[in-house]
């Protein structure tokens, strides 16, 4: 299954502690992206490097500064006139000081519907839906990947079913990613969970590609401008 789809920014840095010879060294993080209002991630998304859909996240800030993150994914495969595969996600994410208090996602891969509700009350975030009834911590991260936070922690709140994933994150490196034409500096990370992810963010944490593979076919996510 895709586990895309996108939300929400922390305030602050995320504690993130390594032990090593039985002595705590504190990790520096890079800084998260601060999503601006009216901010958009296009990505065109290709399969066997030939397009087949899109995936599309818009930024909305209110007065006092309170994020809506819209999640817009359409994915097909044609042969001839006829669709052979469908994949829909639609998801909105609502965030106040840096912390998920809201989410509402829907999805269909070629019939199989997923559904995720999820919101605060008394300080943790209840959740109902189709893999996963029950309360998490307000740092929860759904599994959007526009937040660059997301590769410092060990689970993740699906915006397809509500299913919390465990994920295990590991740096390839540094990197460089086209981006309308143009060389961008980024950060690789593979993120393993039920299906293994390559992530990749620049300097200032914008997420600029993704790929993977799927029954042997490759996919992957082709930033159309920078945010």
């Amino acid at each position: 299954m895709f586990r895309t789809a996108i939300a929400g920014i922390l305030g602050a840095f995320i504690a993130f502690s390594a032990h090593a010879d039985e002595t705590a060294e504190q990790v520096s993080l890079p800084t998260p992206w601060v999503a601006t209002d009216g901010a958009v991630i296009d990505f065109t998304v290709l399969r066997k490097g030939k397009p087949f859909g899109r995936h599309m996240l818009t930024f909305d800030r209110d007065e006092s500064g309170d994020l809506t993150v819209t999640t817009d994914v359409d994915l097909r495969v044609k042969i001839g006139p006829i669709t052979a595969f469908r994949y829909r996600l639609d998801s909105v994410e609502n965030w106040v000081d840096g912390q998920l208090v809201g989410l509402n996602g829907t999805s269909n891969s070629d019939g199989r519907k997923g559904r995720v509700s999820a919101v605060q009350e008394n300080g943790e975030l209840a959740v109902e839906s189709t893999k996963f009834d029950g309360v998490l911590p307000l740092t929860t991260i759904p599994s959007s990947h526009w937040n660059r936070m997301q590769v410092y922690q060990d689970q993740m709140l699906s915006t397809e079913t509500g299913e919390v994933l465990e994920i295990n994150v590991e740096t390839i490196g540094d990197d460089v990613v086209m981006v309308a034409g143009e060389p961008v500096e980024a950060t690789h990370y593979r993120l393993k969970s039920d299906l293994t992810v390559d992530l990749w963010y620049d300097a200032q944490s914008r997420w600029v590609k993704l790929a993977f593979k799927v029954r042997g076919q490759d996919i992957e996510y082709v930033l159309n401008e920078l945010y």
